[in-house]
């Protein structure tokens, strides 16, 4: 087992996960493969150049998978730790998905919880 540190900064993003949260088939999944029922929202974090050899390691990780529902795209999971909070990582398996942007779901609300706000930097240890 390895874990990787991933720095970058607090980004807002379009609330599209939300919506992708909501879908039966997306929480079943989750809620079995991570055993929680994730906030319905992600913390978006827009990745510092310097992580390109650790998003390199992480392409070669083995993840939890999403396995899509017919005419959804799936992703692939890593469970994370931000700040001693369980959590994991969700990068959608959609063509043209920026690389430099990584997405956490946590039962927790993180923005609230951790006072977060766009521009505040922090690390995601990602565990594989």
């Amino acid at each position: 087992m390895g874990t990787i540190n991933l720095k970058g900064e607090v980004s807002s993003g379009q609330g599209e996960a939300a919506k992708f949260l909501e879908l039966p088939w997306v929480m079943k999944q989750i809620v079995n493969k991570l055993g929680f029922t994730p906030y319905p929202g992600t913390l978006n974090i827009l990745l510092s150049k310097e992580n390109k050899k650790r998003q390199r390691a992480l392409e070669k990780a083995t993840p939890i998978r999403l396995c899509p529902a017919e005419g959804y795209s799936g992703g692939k999971i890593f469970k994370a730790f931000l700040y001693n909070i369980e959590c994991a990582i969700v990068i959608p398996e959609i063509s043209g998905y920026p690389l430099n942007i990584v997405e956490i779901i946590s039962p927790a609300y993180l923005r609230k919880q951790l006072q977060l706000q766009d521009g505040d930097e922090v690390t995601v240890a990602v565990t594989f």
